[in-house]
């Protein structure tokens, strides 16, 4: 299993100092990977609950770096750990945009890229970027078609209700196709990872959800005639570390550093090829948030 890390993004690490420390010391470390987020806005009434806890979107979330730039600083910064997106949510940005945004972080990390995609579940922030609510997943599938399109064809065209690309050259592509990840945990899209995905992008479930969901992941590739084994689970996990132990059904929620590590075991034993912690909303600073990360990386 290969460990990761989120990278300083959000709240009190919204800063390029944290950004370039904590992407070299990682890498230094030994860490196979690097991630960021996605997040707009925190609306003073949202109309969707945040998901995860009571409902509340994090007090740290009210400063979100842009993925994009946070990994350009990370890439400029390191040599061999991989960049990736958990996730961006596709539907905000015009697809040949972010063909484009991509392909150049690709290049300048001498294709170190892997791409997430997710939906997003706040209709605020949908409303927010001009993009409609409804029908969110059939445009999905659009920008995830036109993506391809730019990244692997020249010239390119591409023409739907949405979007209409006269036949052109479009560069830079990526040094080579980057891996697609996608997210979410509904059965629409579960089946779209299986169909169309190099791998599945879970937060930390119970185990028991966790392996329901992975088996219809696999179910989906082998019903669409690709091989369930070439998909990979990525697993993020962003736990409150405690210094004693917490109830069991407070896990992976929050934990001691053992038991967290424990989930993360567990999370490996049922199909997470790769797990990446995200530990700012638990994190001092930026020396204990490594800390922290070393410390579950050597209890796992």
């Amino acid at each position: 299993m290969e460990i990761g890390l989120a990278l300083a993004q959000y709240g009190r690490f919204a800063s390029l100092e944290s950004v370039r420390l904590v992407a070299r010391e990682a890498e230094s470390l030994g860490f196979s990977s690097l991630w960021v987020g996605d997040r707009l806005m925190t609306p003073l009434k949202p109309r969707d609950p945040y998901p995860g806890g009571d409902g509340t979107i994090p007090e740290a979330h009210r400063v979100f770096l842009d993925p994009v730039a946070v990994l350009s600083v990370a890439a400029a910064s390191t040599t061999r750990v991989r960049l990736g997106t958990s996730v961006l949510n596709a539907c905000w940005y015009p697809p040949v945009l972010l063909a484009r945004s991509l392909a150049t972080l690709d290049q300048l990390s001498s294709g170190r890229l892997r791409v997430g995609l997710g939906l997003g579940w706040s209709s605020d922030e949908y409303a927010a970027v001009g993009v409609p609510w409804k029908s969110r997943g059939s445009r999905f599938d659009a920008v995830l078609d036109l993506l391809d399109a730019v990244w692997t064809t020249d010239p390119v065209s591409y023409e739907d209700e949405r979007w209409a690309v006269t036949p052109s050259h479009i560069f830079p592509k990526p040094v080579a196709r980057p891996p697609l990840y996608l997210s979410g945990f509904a059965p629409a899209a579960l089946e779209r990872v299986g169909r169309r995905a190099d791998g599945w992008l879970p937060a930390a479930l119970p185990i028991p959800a966790l392996t329901s969901m992975w088996k219809a992941v696999r179910r989906s590739a082998e019903e669409a005639g690709r091989d369930p084994d070439a998909l990979r689970m990525a697993l993020r996990s962003n736990p409150i570390i405690t210094d004693e132990p917490v109830p069991q059904s407070r896990v992976p929620r929050a934990g001691t550093v053992t038991q967290i590590a424990g989930y993360l075991s567990a999370a490996a034993d049922v199909g997470a090829h790769e797990i990446f912690m995200d530990l700012q909303l638990t994190a001092r600073d930026d020396h204990h948030l490594l800390e922290l990360a070393e410390a579950v990386r050597a209890a796992l």
